[in-house]
């Protein structure tokens, strides 16, 4: 089946549940509510769906003007390096091409880096003048 993207849209809640536990996403499947909630409240979620089957979904946060971030990137493992992320991620950020600043936060594996480099993405100490980045988790 050929892949298809949807922005905006708004996926069940046993898809999504089923989607972030299959790429053992934990912290978000433990508290469903939570989940549905942060979804409801991004700024936008964009989904790859495979014959209407939810496969991957890309979220933004933040206000849209001056600073996006893309808060989550998930594909079914069954469907990675398909270009699914590449896709999910330029539709998201589609509609936000004239935002300044767009970031995000990943785990520290160079496959991710790799991607997001591709992406056009900079990691914070490697950018002239220096930045910092400071994240706090509770």
């Amino acid at each position: 089946m050929a892949i298809t993207y949807h922005p905006m849209d708004d996926p069940s809640r046993e898809e999504v549940l089923a989607l972030y536990g299959a790429v053992g996403w934990s912290a978000y499947t433990r508290d469903p509510d939570r989940l549905a909630s942060a979804l409801s409240a991004s700024l936008a979620v964009t989904t790859a769906r495979d014959g209407g089957r939810l496969v991957g979904l890309a979220r933004l946060v933040g206000d849209g003007l001056t600073i996006v971030y893309l808060q989550d990137i998930l594909i079914s493992p069954e469907h990675q390096r398909r270009g699914i992320g590449r896709d999910l991620l330029e539709r998201a950020f589609a509609p936000y091409r004239d935002v300044r600043q767009k970031v995000l936060l990943t785990d520290d594996e160079p496959s991710q880096r790799a991607f997001y480099e591709a992406m056009g993405f900079t990691e914070v100490g490697d950018l002239e003048p220096p930045l910092r980045a400071f994240v706090r988790f509770d």
